[in-house]
């Protein structure tokens, strides 16, 4: 039996499964990622959209399209990001999950940045990002 992936938004109002491992794995740099997460990326993981099973809160969920072709979901109540899919062409049977709500264990076998161009100017890059070592001031 395949496993489930559990996930939830902040405030537990919304939580959903995914019933296939997240696909696509990414960290977007690009400017509307970066203000949807409110982080200097966010990391995403596609599912084809039959896969998402909404479990709870599903009239909490709000939607802002962000694009002519592209609508982000996330919690009306606290506001955690939580979806993001195409409207039409290529991948439009997809769905990118925010994998930071997920609640269940998760291990990317592989992943990528992209727009990393877009990296803002304060953006101050560790030499070794996995450190605890405090930024310098």
């Amino acid at each position: 039996m395949a496993e489930v992936y559990k996930g939830s938004c902040l405030c537990s109002a919304i939580t959903y499964e995914l019933l296939v491992r997240p696909k696509a794995v990414s960290h977007c740099h690009c400017g509307q990622c970066r203000k949807a997460h409110g982080a200097m990326f966010a990391s995403y993981g596609s599912v084809p959209r039959e896969a998402l099973r909404i479990s709870s809160g599903a009239t909490d969920i709000s939607a802002y399209a962000s694009s002519a072709s592209v609508l982000r979901e996330f919690c009306g109540r606290c506001g955690s990001t939580l979806f993001w899919s195409r409207s039409q062409g290529a991948f439009s049977d997809w769905v990118s999950v925010a994998l930071a709500t997920l609640d269940t264990p998760f291990e990317a076998a592989k992943h990528k940045h992209v727009h990393v161009g877009d990296e803002p100017l304060w953006y101050w890059r560790a030499p070794d990002i996995t450190s605890d070592t405090p930024t310098p001031d």
